[in-house]
């Protein structure tokens, strides 16, 4: 009977996929041992921490095929380890990272940079490895918004990024003094991003997090000359005026190929002390937009007064605290890991190198 449950075993792990690469953990060589006593089987698989806010959906899903495949009583236990992959360095500016994931939105005041800060949180928080750089160049919010400061020094010719909690995080606004105004044409802002990812001593990543100006300017345009991104997440508000500038964003990310990963949609309702949700303004827009333009929809973030706290006293990270936000802002991330997993399972791609 072992050796036939062990077949069985073989031809369910020899089909199921890598959520990082989409091939298969058999190549991948991830299934770390198979053990059969009896009724009772033990598998071993190790998933890398760039696919860490699935860890728990992969486990399931490998664990209900073996139940399917394997004969009524069997007893299975699936288990998950770390398994180290290095990430092979992406496009000519030589970064470490696996996933290049560009923040931005049609226009200001939508949350922009809230989002892609506490996007950058929530993977870490779940186990990823993780960098946030501030391409927003002329309105840098990222340091105050993390409640970091200082300038960044340089050693061995390559700059230091500023740390948050172990997070390397990068921002026009660790360079120039807060009350100064930046007034650069295109060739300096390429220049200045240029420099950010080709000298900033990120290390190794499983995902960048860049957030973007508002509006449809050229940084888009330098960053999908530079370097391979995976996509872009576009973050609006609910409000049809909103909507039709986060249109156009989308808009301009696919002009200049740049995939889009999802849609957020922030200020997504107010939730009151007394338990009662008020729609300021609005609630759906955003996902129903994202379905109009063929978009996946990543989640809501609803208006809280701990989100406006968190931000202005620079303790971001104090927002996962609150029951409404916290849980939703790790959904996102949660669904931002899910969709790429599917896309690598539609489109295998070769795994990195390991860690020797």
């Amino acid at each position: 009977m072992s050796e036939e449950m062990k077949k069985q075993i073989d031809e369910v792990l020899g089909s199921f996929s890598d959520p990082e690469t989409g091939r298969n953990v058999v190549q991948t060589e991830q299934v770390k041992s198979v053990s059969i006593d009896g009724t009772n089987v033990k598998v071993e698989l190790g998933l890398t921490s760039h696919s860490a806010p699935i860890w728990d959906d992969t486990k399931q899903d490998l664990q209900q095929l073996l139940t399917a495949a394997l004969p009524s009583g069997a007893n299975i236990n699936v288990e998950v380890t770390e398994h180290e992959r290095a990430a092979v360095p992406l496009g000519e500016l030589g970064l470490h990272v696996k996933s290049v994931v560009a923040v931005g939105s049609g226009k200001g005041g939508v949350g922009k940079s809230t989002i892609a800060s506490s996007m950058a949180l929530a993977l870490k928080n779940s186990g990823c490895k993780v960098g946030l750089m501030d391409a927003d160049v002329y309105g840098p919010s990222v340091p105050h918004l993390l409640g970091l400061e200082g300038r960044p020094e340089v050693e061995n010719k390559r700059i230091q990024p500023i740390m948050k909690n172990g997070m390397p995080v990068m921002s026009m606004g660790f360079l120039v003094p807060p009350d100064e105004a930046i007034v650069w044409r295109g060739p300096m802002l390429h220049g200045a991003i240029t420099q950010f990812l080709r000298d900033t001593d990120w290390g190794p990543l499983d995902y960048l997090i860049i957030d973007m100006p508002p509006g449809t300017g050229d940084i888009a345009l330098t960053l999908s000359q530079l370097l391979p991104l995976t996509g872009a997440v576009v973050v609006c508000t609910p409000q049809d005026v909103a909507l039709l500038d986060a249109v156009k964003a989308i808009a301009m990310f696919r002009k200049v190929n740049i995939p889009i990963l999802g849609m957020v949609e922030n200020m997504s309702g107010f939730v009151c002390e007394c338990g009662k949700s008020y729609d300021i303004f609005g609630k759906g827009g955003a996902k129903d937009r994202a379905e109009q333009v063929n978009v996946p929809f990543l989640g809501d973030v609803p208006i809280n007064l701990s989100v406006r706290e968190s931000g202005d006293s620079g303790r971001m990270e104090a927002v996962f605290d609150d029951p409404h936000v916290g849980p939703s802002l790790a959904r996102i991330a949660y669904q931002l890991s899910k969709n790429l997993a599917t896309q690598n399972s539609a489109a295998p791609s070769l795994p990195s190198l390991p860690v020797l």
